[in-house]
């Protein structure tokens, strides 16, 4: 593999720092990737399992399915709105793995090459977040999201009320992307396989698909509103992959089952 990329971009030498092809059939490697297991964020329907996560010929895949399965942390006398112990099963099983606790950095490229469906009610997402303290102060860089017909590139940080973030979105209708990217539709662009980029330095962030810009922020301007007044932009984040279903995705009810997120590669350049 070529280890060094000149890159007009951030104007400077690199040198791929850490990658993984997913050559080896199996599951993730675990030198490298951590799973996120049971009911997780954003009060989503699915449960995240290690079953429906896989490399196999030369792919990751990350894999959505319906199917009724129990809450293995299902407490009868959680209250209602604990929504990750009062739900006695889920209707959805999916994946989602990071590298938290193994690997985080601060500045470089970080690039996956991936497809997925784009059908409503699917929510798969390339991302990252810094571990120093509790979202959203600790920051979030979605540098491909889909949702309910759109390709989202995003960042976030904290505002002035716990839990509440400030957002520099970009929001792109995919049927439009296709088009613009000499694709007939948005399924035409689904079935092929693309580049979801963020090039990161000391004073901005970019946000990429196939080296399309589609979002920039000046990271002069991420400091957090919170007491602790951090920039969480000059900190560690580390990676997600997932692939979550309904919530904020919208309805799944058109979605073929099963279906997959399959990645071919994510490799991080400084």
């Amino acid at each position: 593999m070529v280890s060094v990329l000149l890159s007009a971009c951030l104007g400077t030498e690199m040198t791929l720092v850490w990658s993984d092809e997913f050559n080896v059939d199996g599951p993730p490697d675990p030198g490298k990737w951590i799973y996120e297991l049971g009911f997780v964020r954003n009060k989503e329907p699915q449960l995240y399992r290690k079953e429906n996560v896989w490399v196999q010929d030369g792919f990751l895949v990350i894999e959505g399915r319906k199917e009724e399965v129990p809450n293995p942390a299902f407490d009868p006398a959680a209250p209602a709105d604990d929504w990750k112990k009062s739900r006695k099963t889920a209707p959805y099983t999916s994946g989602s793995i990071k590298t938290a606790t193994l690997h985080t950095w601060t500045y470089g490229r970080f690039e996956c090459r991936g497809k997925f469906k784009v059908t409503q009610g699917l929510w798969p997402a390339f991302w990252m977040t810094g571990p120093a303290r509790a979202w959203p102060a600790n920051g979030e860089i979605d540098i491909m999201e889909f949702y309910q017909g759109h390709y989202l590139a995003n960042l976030a940080w904290g505002s002035s009320k716990p839990g509440v973030g400030v957002w520099n979105t970009s929001k792109t209708p995919i049927e439009k992307l296709a088009k613009e990217s000499g694709y007939e539709s948005a399924e035409a662009w689904a079935d092929d396989f693309h580049v979801y980029r963020m090039d990161w330095d000391q004073k901005w962030i970019r946000l990429y698909v196939d080296n399309r810009l589609l979002n920039e922020q000046d990271l002069t301007k991420t400091i957090n509103q919170s007491p602790d007044g951090a920039n969480p932009f000059h900190e560690p984040h580390h990676l997600i992959l997932n692939l979550a279903l309904g919530a904020t995705g919208g309805d799944p009810k058109d979605v073929k089952w099963p279906t997959q997120f399959a990645v071919d590669w994510v490799r991080v350049w400084q």
